[in-house]
């Protein structure tokens, strides 16, 4: 449920409301608009009487929020939420573009990967220090070693690094590197791995599962932000459907419908929700042009002799023509690059 104060209530009033809201065993969560303050109430499982609230002073009504998702919801916070990451912002009218290679193979590989995505425009810098592989003979990623080259990229373009955690574990020694930690597509629904970022309060990249519905998405972000941590950027980066020729489905419905029903910005993976460098533009374009707040690619500066994922990343060069094609697509659509 949430309580819509009048236009003009003061902020005693929203105190007032808020600790009966308490006093009741409920938490809350407030957003204060232009115009109003919504307050959100994170229900005990027991039932509230509306009227005992309406009836305080400074109270228009109070509203049932029938969706599984409450802090998600953009019934609790109208107005577009704008993550802030070391003077870097994911939402608002300013795209971001988060590029870079799949893995951090070595000191080499990553810095000129992240001299040239930063030299095209992009504004952060990714890379995997650990990488879930579906084999386990395959490239595990570097661990801390990799987290150290990353930071040290960091240092000398400047860029925040945006890296993959894998378990609650991992989170101390991922903090001490990394700007934003991001939850892979295999643990969306690893509930104790999404607890745990919630309360290292750390901005975090939520990926879609590759067989989830965008409510699962949603209820995941929830474990999350139910922490208080609100740094929280939902990523579309494909489904997996019956289509052979590409590496999953990418989803473009995903991108509008997920800023209709929630206030968190939305960013797109057209890498991995294509799996074909060939194919990574025009999927890049079309997000751009439905109302995606960023992307995320990657570009590696050898993608035939990359250890994960070359076969969809961009050389750098290819990745510098499509920021200045993206930069048309964010204008026609009111938006900035």
């Amino acid at each position: 449920m949430i309580v819509v104060m009048k236009q003009g209530a003061t902020h005693a009033q929203v105190v007032n409301v808020t600790a009966r809201i308490q006093q009741l065993g409920c938490q809350v969560h407030i957003s204060e608009g232009q115009e109003r303050t919504i307050i959100g109430i994170i229900g005990n499982g027991r039932p509230l009487d509306r009227g005992t609230i309406e009836r305080m002073d400074g109270v228009e009504q109070t509203v049932p929020v029938l969706r599984p998702f409450k802090l998600a919801s953009r019934d609790f916070h109208p107005q577009d939420s704008v993550v802030p990451i070391n003077g870097v912002s994911v939402g608002g009218k300013r795209l971001a573009v988060i590029a870079g290679p799949c893995a951090v193979e070595d000191r080499e590989q990553l810095l000129e990967a992240a001299q040239a995505v930063k030299g095209a425009g992009a504004q952060m810098l990714r890379g995997g220090a650990f990488k879930p592989r579906p084999a386990p003979y395959s490239f595990q990623g570097l661990g801390e070693e990799g987290l150290r080259i990353l930071a040290d990229a960091r240092r000398e373009t400047g860029l925040p690094v945006v890296t993959e955690v894998m378990a609650p574990e991992q989170i101390p020694l991922v903090t001490t590197y990394a700007d934003v930690l991001q939850i892979g597509a295999r643990n969306m629904q690893n509930y104790a791995l999404l607890h745990a970022v919630g309360e290292a309060q750390r901005p975090v990249l939520l990926k879609r599962g590759m067989m989830s519905t965008m409510e699962e998405l949603l209820m995941s972000a929830e474990y999350i932000l139910s922490h208080g941590n609100d740094r929280v950027i939902l990523c579309e980066r494909g489904i997996r459907t019956f289509e052979q020729y590409t590496r999953n489905t990418l989803d473009i419905n995903a991108v509008p419908l997920l800023k209709q029903l929630s206030h968190l910005p939305v960013v797109v993976d057209p890498s991995h929700g294509t799996g074909k460098w060939e194919l990574v533009a025009a999927v890049s374009r079309a997000a751009v042009a439905a109302g995606a707040d960023g992307l995320i690619i990657e570009v590696h500066p050898h993608p035939s002799q990359a250890m994960s994922d070359g076969a969809q990343s961009l050389r750098p060069e290819t990745f510098a023509r499509l920021m200045a094609d993206l930069r048309a697509v964010a204008q026609a659509v009111g938006r900035e690059l």
